[in-house]
């Protein structure tokens, strides 16, 4: 599959996957920034994407950033396929000393992924299952 990639400033750099078995390509910072601990700070890639309508992109955090305390503030961002705007990332400091960002550091990474599209049908009953209706931890540890 080909993705359209629209550079919306300059010095953004091409999404690019690390290894040959990598699941996720990165997103680089664009800017110098600093991020304080508790805060959250969104960070434009400078990238805009075009990708199949029967896809979505998958922004998550990268595996790096837990030893200083960083993650993405949304936990995973969802982008649909008909956002054509520069994406943006949000990442939030929950360690206890100021993350450095510097132009090019990679700031998160994310997938495409095939994205099927369902039916809903109201039913009186759901099938029986050895679960049931136990929720949270109803599985044990």
């Amino acid at each position: 599959m080909k993705v359209k990639v629209k550079f919306t400033r300059a010095g953004a750099t091409m999404p690019e996957y690390k290894s040959a078995d990598a699941a996720c390509f990165d997103l680089h910072a664009l800017d110098h920034a600093v991020i304080e601990p508790g805060e959250t700070l969104t960070l434009d890639v400078g990238l805009a994407f075009e990708f199949p309508r029967d896809h979505t992109m998958l922004v998550h955090s990268r595996s790096g950033h837990v030893k200083h305390g960083i993650r993405l503030a949304n936990a995973t961002g969802v982008i649909d396929a008909d956002y054509r705007g520069s994406l943006r990332v949000s990442l939030r400091n929950d360690g206890r000393e100021p993350y450095y960002i510097q132009p090019g550091n990679r700031i998160a990474q994310a997938m495409i992924l095939p994205l099927p599209r369902v039916e809903f049908e109201e039913v009186d009953e759901l099938s029986v299952t050895e679960r049931g209706d136990g929720g949270m931890g109803s599985t044990g540890a």
